[in-house]
């Protein structure tokens, strides 16, 4: 799969990323010299993690039919330390739905588990970055 991102020059730094048939538009806050059209960087990645995490547990939920009714996740950044190799995120999730103890926390450990969480955590990534 090849992910497209390309220039909108009718703003400072906005670019268009297509992904399959879905736009997202990507942008510096204010503070960065953008326009604040669209999430940066950090924050598509750290909307990832969340995603990923929400995605997860509804899809071991249906699997185990848990009756979970609504899953929220929050994430929080803290990027103090990135120059220093330290990026930490904090998630917080809700959950709703006739749900006991047992399987709240069951959907916590699975949320753990996320592939982009593993992906963040335990995978080497190799970037290699070529010019046309």
């Amino acid at each position: 799969m090849s992910i497209q991102i390309k220039r909108d020059q009718s703003l400072a730094m906005r670019h268009i990323v297509h992904v399959r048939n879905h736009v997202i538009s990507v942008d510096g806050a204010a503070d960065e010299g953008g326009d604040d059209a669209g999430p940066n960087p950090h924050d598509l990645y750290d909307a990832a993690l969340g995603a990923c995490k929400a995605l997860t547990m509804v899809w071991y939920a249906k699997r185990k039919n848990i009756p979970v009714e609504d899953i929220q996740v929050s994430i929080d950044r803290d990027a103090g330390e990135e120059r220093q190799g330290i990026y930490r995120l904090a998630a917080t999730i809700s959950l709703s739905g006739e749900l006991t103890e047992a399987q709240r926390q069951e959907l916590l450990a699975v949320a753990e588990k996320c592939p982009v969480q593993k992906l963040m955590t335990t995978v080497k990534t190799e970037v290699t970055t070529t010019l046309a």
